[in-house]
């Protein structure tokens, strides 16, 4: 049974009930969830998960699960330490209150949409990145100089601008016919499920994305640069932080 990611499509639900299907060594599945698993440069969401009784297990991370036939919707809810009699009264079958840290998760989702600011403000193909609670980071394929205060302008102008994110889907012939959508080298758009999905943000942006990303661009507040760097002979690595 393939998880239904509720994120995909409403990336500010914070919680919701679901089913526990499986649970080994690696973690727990769930029917349906809102944690959203490691990948695509982003970390994967913490959090809890409540049992009817009340009692909350730490989930301390949240990966793709790898058993045969996953999709990339399939996560898996990995508990923190130490939760051993927690997890004993854990059984395939219970029903449990998903939570997640939405303090975490809407950082995620602010420096995720920022990420797509910084392909518009510099324009190179993409070699590298990560999303996390500190900070987005971006490897730029370019022999060209980076100047920090054109890049802050030009973010700083795009957040103001107040543009809506949108998801939209593209059928996997057209994304095969437009080769240009992908901005990343390193992480290709997951192909074979019939659709793509795509983020949009209005006269700004246009790519396949998985990640979780605010509705507009105001809500994604002051950023810097945080550090500009030459990583190879070819590659600029950008790191942005909150102002």
């Amino acid at each position: 049974m393939t998880t239904e990611a509720l994120f995909r499509q409403d990336a500010y639900l914070r919680q919701c009930e679901a089913r526990i299907t499986h649970i080994d060594e690696a973690g727990i599945r769930l029917d349906r969830t809102v944690f959203y698993p490691l990948g695509g440069g982003q970390a994967g969401d913490a959090g809890e998960l409540v049992l009817m009784d009340g009692t909350r297990l730490v989930i301390a991370d949240t990966r793709k699960s790898k058993h045969e036939g996953a999709t990339p919707d399939d996560a898996v809810h990995v508990p923190a330490e130490g939760q051993h009699d927690v997890l004993a009264r854990l059984s395939v079958g219970d029903i449990v209150q998903a939570e997640i840290d939405w303090a975490r998760r809407f950082r995620h989702m602010r420096f995720h949409t920022a990420s797509h600011l910084m392909c518009a403000v510099l324009p190179h193909p993409v070699d590298g990145c990560s999303i996390t609670t500190e900070y987005a980071r971006l490897d730029f394929v370019t022999n060209e100089p980076i100047e920090r205060e054109t890049v802050e302008a030009g973010l700083a102008a795009l957040v103001a601008a107040a543009r809506p994110v949108a998801i939209d889907s593209i059928s996997d012939d057209e994304m095969a016919a437009r080769p240009e959508l992908v901005r990343t080298m390193s992480v290709k758009p997951p192909v074979g499920l019939g659709c793509v999905r795509l983020v949009r943000i209005e006269g700004i942006d246009l790519q396949p994305c998985g990640g979780t990303h605010v509705a507009n661009t105001a809500e994604i507040g002051a950023l810097r640069v945080a550090k500009i760097e030459k990583k190879t002979s070819r590659t600029r690595r950008v790191v942005l932080a909150f102002a």
